[in-house]
């Protein structure tokens, strides 16, 4: 449906779309500067954390993911555990702003520590938690850029052990948990630089929107991701089945990850920027919030029937198939997200004229998603005209469109 500002919109109950949160807690420097924020799982509204330490660093990845600027040069402290470290998951993330925080219960094995050894190759630096003067962690120094010091946990004499390891690395000492005046005086003359704690801010929650997923088809993509060599038409075609991976898609390529030598018209185009590797490792953290993500079945069906109608349409008005397909499934990225397609598209790799298109320019890809949004209002008078000036006949519109509703049917009776 069309509403009064020309931007779609589905107006029932059941369609309203589920929200998501993540906690984020300033990170000062000693001007009172922001330096960072410690990005923090939160699995609804209560401002706290619950749930598994290894789900949770997956979900905050895939979060960051998703909220993150190409451009962005504020620093992300990540909560890693050691599987995530492992996996190589957080290599989604740009390292030019990605602190990798060490857990406080992981131990610094030597297999462990060559995956970090690696990982300060690419850039990335490391924020050891809750540090404590015990043997077992002193192998961490030599990767550390970040010592935190919990100043609820330690007193004085715990502190002082803590600052005369500290002193045979070039590691900055944060405090946190400062909740006074006083730590935070206390903090300075020991020489910490960096502080975070309640005095400053608790963690403020951070609500963006979910993109609807399709359970399924995430499942069946760790399958043909699995198999060697990966069968890209395979992996494209379950990509297209999802506005969620596309979204996630674009956003990875738009990252400070890949220098871009022109725009993305395509999935499959994307998918050989990115490669299995990358790719495969952003499913896999994307899985971390289906369990508690609710989806929204008109959305996901509306979605797929635009894009599967624009790529039919695509011979008769001499546009390529996928980039129609493409621009058909963004169609209504504004609804799914409840954000401005503007500032959605500030964030996508995609060329002017698909933008333009998205913003509402004409141009042979908004023809093509103006005859299926007459189909969808009924707006005959409408789908005359651009019939008429494509010089489609009545039968051939009707026929790609029940085309396209049966193809979303059959893609989603099974998957929603």
């Amino acid at each position: 449906m069309r509403n009064a500002a020309g931007s779609d919109s589905l107006q029932t109950a059941d369609n309203a779309v589920p929200a998501r949160f993540i906690g984020r807690q300033p990170i000062l420097d000693l001007a009172g500067n922001l330096f960072g924020y410690e990005m923090l799982f939160r699995a609804g509204q209560d401002n706290s954390f619950s749930g598994d330490a290894e789900d949770a660093s997956r979900d905050v990845i895939d979060h960051c993911l998703l909220l993150m600027h190409s451009s962005s040069t504020t620093l992300s402290f990540i909560n890693c555990t050691r599987n995530v470290l492992m996996t190589g998951i957080v290599t989604l993330l740009p390292p030019a702003s990605t602190v990798l925080e060490i857990l406080e219960d992981v131990d610094p094995d030597p297999e462990l520590m060559e995956v970090c050894r690696e990982l300060k190759k690419k850039g990335y630096r490391f924020a050891l938690d809750d540090f404590a003067a015990e043997d077992s962690k002193l192998r961490f120094l030599e990767i550390a850029d970040f010592i935190k010091i919990d100043f609820m946990a330690s007193d004085a004499a715990a502190r002082r052990k803590i600052y005369a390891l500290a002193s045979t690395s070039k590691a900055r000492l944060l405090a946190e948990k400062v909740e006074t005046e006083a730590d935070v005086q206390m903090a300075r003359r020991e020489g910490c630089n960096l502080f975070q704690g309640y005095f400053f801010s608790k963690p403020v929650l951070v609500t963006t929107r979910v993109i609807p997923q399709i359970h399924t088809v995430y499942l069946q993509l760790l399958a043909a991701l699995s198999r060697i060599p990966a069968d890209v038409a395979e992996i494209e075609r379950l990509v297209l089945l999802d506005a969620s991976l596309c979204y996630r898609l674009l956003r990875l390529v738009n990252s400070a990850l890949y220098a871009l030598p022109s725009a993305v018209s395509s999935i499959r185009g994307a998918l050989l920027i990115v490669g299995d590797d990358e790719f495969r490792k952003m499913v896999t953290v994307a899985l971390a919030g289906m369990a508690t993500t609710a989806h929204s079945k008109a959305v996901v069906h509306m979605a797929l029937e635009r894009a599967r109608f624009c790529e039919l349409l695509a011979p008769l008005i001499k546009e390529s198939a996928s980039r129609l397909y493409l621009f058909g499934m963004l169609s209504l990225i504004d609804v799914i997200l409840a954000a401005p397609m503007k500032d959605i598209l500030e964030s996508l790799p995609l060329d002017h004229a698909m933008k333009a298109a998205l913003l509402g320019d004409k141009s042979p890809l908004s023809v093509a998603l103006a005859l299926a949004r007459c189909h969808e209002s009924g707006d005959w008078q409408a789908h005359g005209d651009i019939q008429q000036a494509l010089g489609i006949s009545d039968d051939k519109a009707l026929s790609i469109y029940i085309d396209a509703l049966k193809w979303a049917d059959k893609a989603t009776e099974a998957t929603l």
